[in-house]
Parts: C-alpha cells; sequence; structure tokens
C-alpha cells in the first residue's frame, strides 16, 4: 500500500487555528480596544433585550432608576468609547505622522471602564451609588484616554491635525458628560442623567462620527472605485457639523421647557431640512449607488444614508409639533434613525474593516458580516414602526431589541475570536 504523505496546512490556516489568548490582544491597540468593545455590545444587546422580555411577561425586574434612562446611557456610551479608542489609536498616529502606539498604555483605561460598567449594569438594578461610582470609574478610564491622545496631539508635527483635533475634542465631551452621568446617578436626578446622555449624543458622538466620515468615507471609496474622486474640502465637514452642534441645545431645552414653543420647534425643522437635503445629496456624490456592487464598502455608505434620514425624519416631526402640538410628531423614529441605523450601522462596517484588514484576511465582508450587517438593518426598521405604529409597539420594540442583540453578539462572537488570535498572514500587529 502506497503511504501518502501528510500536508502541512496553509499557514494561514494554521495560524487560525491557533487558541485564543488574551496576550494576543496587547498586540495592537485595536485588539484590546475592540474586544473589549466586542463583550460590550454583545452584554448591553442581551441585557437591554432581556428588560423588555421581562417587562412584556409582568415580571418584576428591579430598577433604581428609569428603564429607559438606563438604557440610553448604556446604548450610548457602553460600548461606543471602547471602539472609538481603538480607532483613534490606529489610524490617529497615521494621521497625526507618528508611530505606532504601544498597546499597554491603553491596558488600564480600558480595564477600568469595563470594570466601571460591569458595576453600572449592576447599579442600575440594585443601587444608584453602585451605579454612580461605576459610571464615575468608566469617566476616569475615558478621561485618560482622551489624555493620552491630546499627548499625540502634542507630539506631532503633521501640518493638517484637522480631524485629530476635532477629535480630541468631541472625546473630551465625551468624558464630561460621563462625569456629568455619575454626578446624576450620585445626586437620583434623572432629568440630568438624561441631560447627559444628550450631551454624549449631540456633542460627542454624532459630531465625531461625521468628522470620521468626512475624513475616511471618500477615501475607502476612491481605494475600491478608483474613478470615484474623494472630494471632501474641510468647509463641507463644517456644513456637516452644524446640524449636529445645532441639535444639543433644543435636546437639552426640552428636559426642562416642555413643550417647547412652536417658534423653537420651526426653528430647529428649518436647521433639519438643509441638513438632511446636504447629507442625502452628499450620500449620493459620494458613491452611494457605486457602491452597493462592494459588500463592505455598501455597508458604510448605507450607514451614512441613514445619517441624511434621520435628519429628514427629525424635520418631519418637529414641523408636525409645531405646526399641530406637541402631541403629535414621530417619537423616537428621528433618534433611532440616528442612533441604531447611523451610528450602529457606522460602528459594525468601520470595526468590520479595522478588524477583517488588521487580522491579515481580505478587506471584505463575507456571507457572515453582510448577513449580521442586514439583520442589524431589520432591527433598525422594526425599531422605527416600533415608534411610527404606537398600538403595536410593544412587540415590535421586543422584536427590534431582539434582532439588534442576535447582529451584535453575533459580530462579537466572530470577530472577538479573530482579535484573540495571530494574524492570518503571519505579520506582526
Amino acid at each position: 500500500m502506497k503511504t501518502v504523505p501528510i500536508q502541512p496546512l496553509p499557514r494561514s490556516t494554521a495560524l487560525a487555528a491557533t487558541p485564543w489568548r488574551f496576550a494576543h490582544l496587547m498586540n495592537a491597540p485595536h485588539r484590546l480596544a475592540f474586544a473589549a468593545g466586542a463583550a460590550m455590545l454583545a452584554v448591553t444587546g442581551l441585557w437591554w433585550a432581556f428588560a423588555l422580555i421581562a417587562r412584556q411577561a409582568a415580571f418584576t425586574l428591579p430598577w433604581v432608576v428609569s428603564p429607559a434612562t438606563a438604557h440610553g446611557v448604556v446604548m450610548a456610551l457602553g460600548f461606543m468609547p471602547f471602539f472609538i479608542t481603538g480607532f483613534a489609536f490606529t489610524a490617529g498616529p497615521r494621521w497625526l505622522g507618528l508611530p505606532e502606539v504601544p498597546t499597554r498604555m491603553l491596558r488600564a483605561p480600558l480595564l477600568s471602564m469595563l470594570a466601571g460598567w460591569a458595576a453600572a449594569l449592576l447599579g442600575f438594578h440594585v443601587a444608584a451609588p453602585l451605579a454612580a461610582a461605576g459610571v464615575a470609574t468608566v469617566a476616569l478610564g475615558w478621561s485618560a484616554v482622551v489624555h493620552r491622545f491630546v499627548g499625540l496631539l502634542r507630539a506631532s508635527s503633521a501640518p493638517d491635525k484637522l480631524h485629530p483635533r476635532l477629535l480630541a475634542s468631541t472625546a473630551a465631551l465625551g468624558a464630561l458628560a460621563l462625569w456629568a452621568a455619575a454626578a446624576a446617578l450620585a445626586l437620583g436626578d434623572d432629568t440630568a442623567l438624561s441631560a447627559a446622555t444628550r450631551l454624549a449624543l449631540w456633542g460627542f458622538l454624532a459630531p465625531l462620527f461625521v468628522t470620521v466620515a468626512h475624513r475616511m468615507l471618500p477615501f475607502f471609496t476612491a481605494s475600491a472605485l478608483p474613478l470615484q474622486r474623494a472630494w471632501r474640502p474641510n468647509a463641507l465637514l463644517w456644513a456637516m457639523l452644524v446640524a449636529p452642534v445645532a441639535e444639543l441645545p433644543f435636546a437639552l431645552a426640552e428636559l426642562w421647557w416642555w413643550p417647547l414653543p412652536p417658534a423653537a420647534r420651526w426653528a430647529q425643522a428649518a436647521i433639519e431640512l438643509p441638513a438632511a437635503l446636504l447629507l442625502l445629496w452628499l450620500a449620493v456624490h459620494w458613491g452611494l449607488v457605486q457602491s452597493l456592487k462592494i459588500r463592505l464598502l455598501a455597508m458604510l455608505h448605507t450607514g451614512f444614508l441613514w445619517l441624511g434620514l434621520s435628519f429628514a425624519l427629525g424635520a418631519v416631526s418637529h414641523a408636525m409639533m409645531a405646526w399641530r402640538g406637541p402631541e403629535h410628531s414621530l417619537g423616537l423614529a428621528p433618534l433611532h434613525a440616528l442612533t441604531m441605523g447611523y451610528l450602529g450601522s457606522t460602528l459594525l462596517a468601520m470595526a468590520t474593516r479595522v478588524t477583517a484588514g488588521h487580522s491579515g484576511r481580505p478587506l471584505a465582508a463575507d456571507d457572515i458580516a453582510w448577513v449580521l450587517f442586514w439583520v442589524l438593518q431589520i432591527a433598525v426598521l422594526l425599531r422605527l414602526a416600533g415608534a411610527l405604529w404606537p398600538a403595536a409597539s410593544a412587540p415590535l420594540l421586543l422584536a427590534a431589541a431582539a434582532a439588534w442583540a442576535v447582529a451584535m453578539s453575533g459580530w462579537a462572537l466572530r470577530y472577538g475570536r479573530w482579535l484573540g488570535r495571530p494574524r492570518a498572514d503571519g505579520r506582526p500587529g
């Protein structure tokens, strides 16, 4: 009988089969930050889905703060800062013309943030002081991250530091929002806690994501579609930032002066409508239609499309409130088009791109990533339907939370495994 020699596994296959180890997370800043973010994505998605299931089943889940307020704080600030950290310390040094940073400089802040959220999630159900201490621990960790990024800015002699400066400025507002949330929890003030969440959304997350979109989306598109020009003048960035920044005073004012007078709502709609037209035009101009033949690029462009749609919905909703009264609106549909649609879709697309590219794998969205992305889109549509159809809101909200949990937990399981293994191409990092 002829003996057939056993062929060794290809190097990429052998590396992919290497056991997951925490030590591999220290190989690059995005590994440790994204792994922590993936854990928070899965935990928070399952936490909120369970909370809605318990409510639907008439099971009394203990809460020491308003469930809606806790949900807002966690979904705004629970996982986003981890992914922002990974991106900022991967792309940031390149933008600033600096060498790569060691992961160890981020280990303590990231672990502080993880520990803080573990305490806060428990504290929301059992003790407000525990929740306050947990969010303060998160704020301490995020403040340290911001301080380290500002250090990179100061060390850089790059001629163009506009985008990194905006990133640092909005991240600093995120730190302020976290400290304000910790103080509100300590004082037992739900309104102040809502204000901190709105500061996080309109002063931190939305402007930061818009800044990164202006810098990266045209670049990614031109790299994949050579006939598409990377058009992104700085004046366009300032125009894009007007709407989210202008939303902040309205969002804060309505917490204390509800209902806002019709004149204020007309003014809000007057800002949102041109912003929506600009952003929807820009989505098309930047290559939305052309991107549809490349999955990963389509994910990024679909996320950006939700930004324009969110302001269009906001303009309609606030015009209805100004014309017919505060009880007539689109409810939370504009908000969730922004948060789940724009921020959630962009997060999933960008994290997939960075994780795939920096793990030595093809820079593409495979079938698993594509399915998870469309499960997320279903979650967004279900959540918007729940806002627009109040009579059926309970099952729609539960279905939306379940779809969100599936998409985010699925992403965490799939890509979290990559983060704890060596690169598939054998290169360092």
